[in-house]
This record gives C-alpha cells, sequence and structure tokens, in this order.
C-alpha cells in the first residue's frame, strides 16, 4: 500500500516537472525507461543579413545547458548530446525569430531518473542584437554572455543551479532582464555589464549571489521578489546605490560603506545609480560593499 502510494506521488510530481518544461508525456505503470547511445548533433544557424533584434529562443528541460559568446559568423552554433532519442534537438526558423528547442519526451513507463540520461547542450550566441529567452526545467546552466548584443533577456526555469556572468559589457542598451525561478541555487556576476535598465528577479527559496561590479553606464532599477532564501547583493566601491524593502521583516547583514535610515540603505559614490526594490517573505539578506 505505502509503495503504491509513493508511485502515485512520484508520478505527479515528475509529470508536474516535465510538464513545466514544455514536455508532453503518457506515464503507465510498466518497466523502466531505457536509454541508447549517446548521440551527438551539431547545431548551425546562420545570422541573417540585416541586422534588426531577433527573437532567439532556448526552450530546455532537464540537463545541462551552457552558454557562450561565439567569434564565429553565425547566429548560434555548437553541439548537443543526448541519449533518449525524444531528446533530439529541433530548430524552428519563423520571420519572428528562431527556437531551439528539445524534443517531446514520450515515456512508455515510470522512469528511473539518474545519471545514465545523459543531455546537454553547447550553445555559442553571436554579437547580434538580440531578445533572448531561456525556456527550462530542473538543470545546471553556465551562462557567459559577455560581448553580446542582447536587447532583452528572459529566463523562467524550474529548481536549477545556474551561473551566469557577463565578464565583459553587453554591447546593446539592454531594456530589461527578467528571471524567473522556483527553488534553485542562481550566482550572477558583473552585472553592470549587463547594461540594462530594468531587472525583476522573482523567485522560490534558495540561495542568490548578485553581483554587480563592471561597468555601469545608465542608472538601474532592481526589483527582488522572493521566498525563504539566502540573498547576497554586492555592489562595488564608489558606486551609487539605494536599496528599500517592503513586504515582511528580513534579517539584514551589512559590510562595507552601506548607511542605514529604517527601511533604507544607501550608498554614496558618483555617476549611474542603482535602485533596489526588494520583497522577501522571509530569509537573510546581506549587501556587501567590497
Amino acid at each position: 500500500m505505502k509503495r503504491s502510494i509513493l508511485m502515485v506521488i512520484f508520478t505527479s510530481l515528475f509529470t508536474f516537472c516535465l510538464t513545466g518544461c514544455g514536455i508532453n508525456i503518457d506515464l503507465p505503470f510498466k518497466t523502466e525507461t531505457k536509454t541508447g547511445p549517446t548521440v551527438t548533433e551539431s547545431i548551425q544557424v546562420p545570422a541573417p543579413d540585416i541586422k534588426l533584434p531577433l527573437d532567439v529562443n532556448l526552450s530546455f528541460g532537464a540537463g545541462k545547458m551552457t552558454l557562450l559568446p561565439n567569434p564565429g559568423p553565425d547566429l548560434l552554433s555548437g553541439t548537443v548530446s543526448y541519449n533518449v532519442a525524444d531528446f533530439k534537438p529541433e530548430i524552428l526558423v519563423d520571420d519572428s525569430g528562431i527556437t531551439l528547442k528539445q524534443g517531446n519526451l514520450k515515456l512508455n513507463a515510470v522512469p528511473t531518473i539518474d545519471a545514465s540520461i545523459k543531455n546537454e547542450w553547447n550553445i555559442a550566441i553571436a554579437n547580434y542584437p538580440i531578445e533572448l529567452t531561456i525556456k527550462a526545467g530542473g538543470y545546471t546552466g553556465e551562462f557567459e554572455f559577455g560581448g553580446l548584443s542582447l536587447t532583452d533577456l528572459h529566463i523562467t526555469d524550474g529548481a536549477s543551479n545556474v551561473k551566469l556572468k557577463f565578464s565583459t559589457p553587453n554591447s546593446a542598451s539592454m531594456n530589461a532582464f527578467r528571471y524567473e525561478t522556483g527553488a534553485s541555487n542562481i550566482n550572477m556576476e558583473k552585472l553592470a555589464n549587463a547594461n540594462f535598465h530594468t531587472m525583476i528577479l522573482q523567485s522560490g527559496a534558495g540561495n542568490y549571489t548578485l553581483d554587480f561590479s563592471g561597468i555601469l553606464q545608465q542608472d538601474a532599477s532592481i526589483f527582488i521578489e522572493t521566498g525563504l532564501s539566502r540573498l547576497i547583493i554586492s555592489v562595488p566601491e564608489g558606486v551609487q546605490a539605494e536599496v528599500n524593502f517592503e513586504g515582511p521583516f528580513s534579517k539584514v547583514l551589512t559590510s562595507g560603506n552601506w548607511q542605514e535610515s529604517g527601511d533604507e540603505y544607501i550608498l554614496n559614490g558618483q555617476g549611474p545609480k542603482l535602485t533596489f526594490t526588494i520583497e522577501t517573505k522571509a530569509g537573510t539578506v546581506t549587501l556587501q560593499n567590497p
């Protein structure tokens, strides 16, 4: 009886996770899903001749995704490796943009999810004006966006482990950077180089580190809404910053030259200003000024 109940719970959770990633499933109670030999496919999408902002959509389920700048001429290039046939990627091109998506996983059994299942994307993106959208499930991500021309960036994922970095300045002025995630561990570095006007982070419980080093070229507004989490915000010396807290009380820790005034924390500096509005359900917020 207990085993049956656990199987129902597992099936419901697995169904929820995969359908949330855009994967269609059908799960009768049979045998384990089998993996096959690892297949590696090349991805090559030429850049259009006219440099207008283009929609680029990456739709990914579970596994590992690595994104890097592409020094070559192609808009997208790289490899995809998988050992489940239904993970075979699809490339869709239309007038509005380009979509690279993971194939639909059609299961005829309750699967065993372990290290034997492989799904890895290694994709390079060209310095071309794009609105980049990433939709993913529970996965590991390593994103290097330095030197790209992102006019908008929108990431939506489930429980994930992601390292995101802008090593060098974004070539375009980014309108908005939006990140929506579940209970995750997210580390973002050199966010000033992203050159965005607005940043929005919505998250569940987890650990989130936001480093705003880099070259800040314009005033930026950052809105953060998070659950029971550990949030670290690092603003370098000499940059103007203001942090306002809304909602239930959270424990706030500071290091450096932060000045506290009620629910407001101030850093004095010169040049463009970072303005934060933070709403937390509970947890700890650490403001650093290295």
